[in-house]
């Protein structure tokens, strides 16, 4: 289990361990996530969050995801969906971006010591109001949670997700990794169907020609099945 946990951990310390000439935010994200069972197959899910950054003094994006679900297997679905997600300056509206979405996940697919492996493959468009193109992504993501007793609900989270561009547009301006997610975090069952999860993310941001960027995340949330 140290190898797996070192794994998921190396891009963590390869981020933070990126040249002193990067620039630094500190940031908080607060959000929510309700998935309902439509059904023995169907799922919709409904997720909100609000992004704060202390460089783009305040509020700088408000992502909005709606999915509907399909369980092709016991631990594998299928999902297609709408992102609406404004984007602000200093808490003052900039600029729209609409994004369609299609994923699959894999949840629970390897046991690794007393924890669980998730696996997730996104892929999305993206359209912005008044500037010309459609951007494409990808976004493999990989999350261990380990337990910290044996068959208790509060658990370690430890996850990583690469952003990796597939063209360039005149706002996506990188082809291939664009940036990565890095996190840890605990998360506990506060009612039978709503988690609490806090954490820390670590948001590594490639810019060619510049300096990397940084982002230190507090990262708060709030996530319900029914």
């Amino acid at each position: 289990m140290r190898k797996i946990v070192n794994l998921l951990f190396m891009p963590a310390v390869i981020s933070v361990a990126a040249p002193a000439y990067a620039s630094e935010d500190e940031q908080a994200w607060i959000g929510g996530t309700a998935t309902v069972k439509l059904g023995d197959k169907w799922r919709l899910s409904q997720e909100i969050i609000s992004r704060f950054s202390n460089d783009r003094d305040g509020l700088y994006e408000v992502e909005m995801n709606s999915l509907i679900g399909y369980k092709v297997a016991d631990k594998i679905t299928v999902w297609v969906g709408y992102t609406h997600d404004p984007n602000y300056e200093g808490g003052h509206f900039s600029v729209m971006e609409h994004r369609g979405r299609q994923q699959i996940t894999m949840d629970n697919i390897v046991r690794i010591g007393p924890g669980q492996l998730s696996a997730r493959l996104r892929l999305e468009e993206r359209w912005r109001e008044g500037v010309d193109g459609t951007a494409y992504r990808v976004r493999p993501y990989v999350k261990y949670v380990l337990p910290f007793r044996s068959g208790g609900k509060a658990a370690l989270v430890l996850s990583h997700e690469s952003f990796i561009d597939l063209n360039k547009t005149n706002f996506q301006r990188v082809q291939g990794e664009e940036r990565m997610r890095n996190m840890v975090a605990v998360t506990t069952p506060v009612t039978k169907n709503v988690n609490f999860e806090v954490g820390y993310i670590h948001q590594h941001g490639f810019r060619p020609g510049v300096d990397d960027s940084n982002d230190n995340v507090l990262s708060v949330s709030l996530a319900s099945s029914f």
